[in-house]
């Protein structure tokens, strides 16, 4: 199983618009990002976690060419909105793309989003993608699949654990039952939005002490703003604990199946 890093960056991206800031200026790639976002693939399968407003250039540069499943973390808009780039993969596969998400996502995504979904699955008019809400783990082209709850301010979101990888972005806490279901994942993904403190987001210091308790063979952290210099923060970083990037690829031994 691997996992590529399509986006790594918050809802203003990096650079920011009208921001002429260090990190904004850089020429280091490694500091540009797109909004938020992930591919796993496995076997001949590719699942998304969400489907970021940068949707089609994170594809295109992620070179998919068919895509599964779709795993939403919650309805903010730079994780729901490039849902109509969706479309362009019903046109290849003429299969709808089956879809997960919180109960508050789901009920954003018919609202905001009706006409992609339950259509006719060509693709040719509008996206097509069957949205359930899961009650509990669930399998998923022959790999355990788990939303793990967690707090991110009044919005329900979810984390995901897919066999050995486990994805948590935009949470301020994790409750214990969802860190049950997480402790011991072979690759631990952690929102860790700069080191100040957010009321919505961890902080580094945050996102390291979840680390630290749950434990992973290597964690990746992601969801930066652009006061996070890749150059400068990385080197500081505990051992097994990284900066993901756009276009970053990690591998995992098995798929967990």
């Amino acid at each position: 199983m691997e996992l590529t890093f399509t986006g790594t960056g918050t809802g203003f991206g990096v650079p920011v618009i009208g921001c002429g800031c260090r990190v904004c200026r850089s020429r280091d790639p490694r500091n540009r990002r797109l909004r938020c976002g992930a591919i796993v693939r496995f076997g001949c399968r590719t699942v998304a976690l969400d489907t970021p407003p940068d949707m089609r250039e994170q594809m295109l540069r992620a070179g998919v060419s068919r895509l599964d499943a779709v795993l939403y973390t919650h309805e903010h808009a730079d994780h729901i909105h490039g849902i109509d780039d969706l479309r362009r993969f019903n046109q290849l596969t003429r299969e709808p793309i089956r879809a997960w998400a919180p109960g508050g996502c789901a009920e954003a995504l018919r609202g905001r989003f009706s006409y992609a979904l339950g259509r006719n699955p060509s693709g040719d008019a509008a996206p097509c993608v069957e949205l359930a809400v899961p009650d509990g783990p669930f399998d998923l082209f022959g790999v355990e699949v788990a939303p793990c709850p967690l707090v991110h301010g009044s919005v329900e979101t979810f984390g995901w654990r897919l066999g050995p990888v486990a994805y948590l972005t935009d949470l301020k806490e994790m409750p214990e039952s969802s860190r049950r279901l997480v402790r011991g994942a072979e690759l631990l993904v952690v929102d860790a939005l700069r080191e100040r403190p957010h009321p919505m987001h961890m902080s580094f210091a945050e996102a390291l002490e979840l680390v630290g308790d749950l434990k992973p063979s290597r964690a990746y952290l992601t969801h930066f703003t652009h006061d996070v210099d890749y150059a400068e923060v990385e080197p500081r970083l505990p051992r097994g604990v990284h900066l993901a990037y756009d276009g970053l690829t990690v591998q995992t031994e098995g798929t967990g199946s």
